[in-house]
């Protein structure tokens, strides 16, 4: 039978609708995961179109995935955290929401306070065990949603839960009709979707949360976890490891609408960005991240990395303040002892920093030449020159007029007597078996020696 989609305004076969297929043994994808070999990716060839919501947005998991992989943060840090992600996302909440613990006396010390602020953005969620007596505390603390764990594969429903499908299906919709019952938003969290029979119990269990939303009159959310990081952006990938695909698929087939429609990535094989953006295109309204992308095992989808796609597909940051990424990872590194890896981009020292002198060179030119956007006006982090054996004489006259903030007729150039004996010392540490970088500390007190009073850093 034909009729016209509401989705697509196409005139299209009535859509199929998925019953759930109980089965006697586990679908594990062995064809795919065969767990001794390396996960394989399958083509169909299947494409899936292009849906970008007309609006879009960012979540954040730092205080809850995020506190997962790293000691636990004390109470100022969460709220001064929370403070920092309000002031990432600008007055119009590009950074939408973000989710709490709530099991600890200290958890919901550092949610009140951060309710207490009163900032309209990010809204504050929080994070569940599926029980009665966890929604009840949802509600007494007063937030309006709460994420609840869903797992959806059969390594889940049958290795771990010990359950068949429609065991856990009955399962999971007495949790959900708990959260309804609790007047709770419940944002169910599809585990492993990646590793799901998609057809077989994803959909019809989406289709049933689906009826007692309409029932209850409260909306339910939906979040594709992928837990391991299996997804793939590949646009004619099969499933179930296809994003684009499990997007299509929960839209089309589960009548979930964009806005309650949301991406939970990991980074285990290096798509995590590229799996989240591939998201967006294909019809869900939100992404969920972490800050630096720290969470479980190789972490989440970066949260800075996403305010840059955001922009680079929206054609503008809509009030994200981009310079509060730099201030981020300072206050990591310097409140709460986060060691950034230097190569990570926008926030590790050596995103925009050379030690080659040809670089160095082009960058007294014209900084655009090797610097990949104007890191001061975006990122509050200009452009540096780490001074190694590589350097040259170019390299050591640019960190000394950038160090010294040395403007118009004071620059020097690389045939400058000062930067010629620099140079010669430092080749000369190197012949003598240096091995490592020189340190700032070391630059400054040789120029002191070479030039006595003249140079003081800004």
């Amino acid at each position: 039978m034909l009729e016209i989609s509401n989705k697509t305004n196409l005139l299209e076969h009535k859509s199929y609708k998925y019953s759930l297929q109980d089965v006697a043994e586990p679908n594990l994808h062995r064809e795919v995961y065969s767990y001794g070999t390396i996960p394989k990716v399958a083509f169909n060839h299947r494409r899936v179109p292009m849906s970008m919501p007309e609006e879009i947005w960012i979540t954040d998991t730092s205080l809850r995935d995020g506190q997962q992989s790293v000691e636990p943060y004390s109470v100022d840090q969460i709220v001064n955290i929370y403070k920092l992600l309000s002031k990432l996302g600008g007055p119009f909440g590009i950074i939408r929401q973000t989710e709490f613990f709530i099991y600890s006396k200290k958890d919901r010390e550092a949610l009140e306070k951060c309710m207490g602020l009163d900032l309209k953005f990010p809204e504050i969620t929080s994070w569940i065990r599926a029980s009665k007596e966890d929604f009840k505390l949802v509600k007494d603390l007063g937030i309006k949603e709460t994420g609840i764990l869903v797992s959806c594969s059969d390594y889940h429903i049958f290795k771990k839960m010990k359950m068949s499908r429609s065991q856990c299906l009955d399962y999971y919709l007495g949790t959900i009709k708990d959260a309804f019952n609790a007047g709770v938003v419940p944002r169910c969290h599809l585990e492993d979707i990646t590793r799901a029979d998609f057809y077989g119990f994803v959909v019809p269990f989406v289709n049933e949360l689906q009826q007692l939303s309409q029932q209850a009159g409260i909306p339910v959310k939906i979040r594709a976890c992928d837990t391991m990081g299996y997804g793939v952006p590949y646009t004619e990938a099969a499933m179930p490891r296809s994003v684009a695909g499990i997007i299509y698929g929960l839209q089309h087939y589960a009548d979930v609408p964009s806005e309650h429609l949301e991406w939970h990535g990991h980074n285990d094989f290096y798509k995590a960005v590229a799996n989240a953006s591939t998201a967006w295109l294909y019809g869900a309204c939100a992404v969920n991240c972490s800050l630096l992308g720290i969470g479980e095992r190789t972490g989440n989808v970066p949260l800075e990395a996403m305010v840059f796609e955001y922009a680079s597909l929206r054609g503008s940051l809509d009030g994200m303040d981009t310079t509060v990424i730099t201030e981020i990872a300072d206050y990591f590194k310097n409140e709460i002892g986060y060691n950034v890896p230097p190569m990570t981009p926008y926030v590790g020292q050596a995103f925009n920093q050379t030690r080659a002198g040809v670089h160095a060179d082009g960058l007294m030119k014209d900084e655009e030449i090797y610097t990949i956007f104007d890191t001061k006006k975006i990122l509050n982090k200009p452009a540096t020159v780490q001074i190694s054996k590589t350097s040259g004489l170019a390299g050591i006259a640019y960190w000394i007029n950038q160090t010294y903030r040395l403007e118009g007729d004071e620059k020097l150039d690389k045939r400058s007597d000062l930067v010629v004996a620099m140079k010669e010392w430092v080749d000369l540490q190197y012949e003598e078996g240096r091995q490592t970088a020189m340190t700032d500390r070391e630059l400054e007190e040789k120029i002191e020696e070479l030039a006595p009073g003249r140079y003081a850093r800004a």
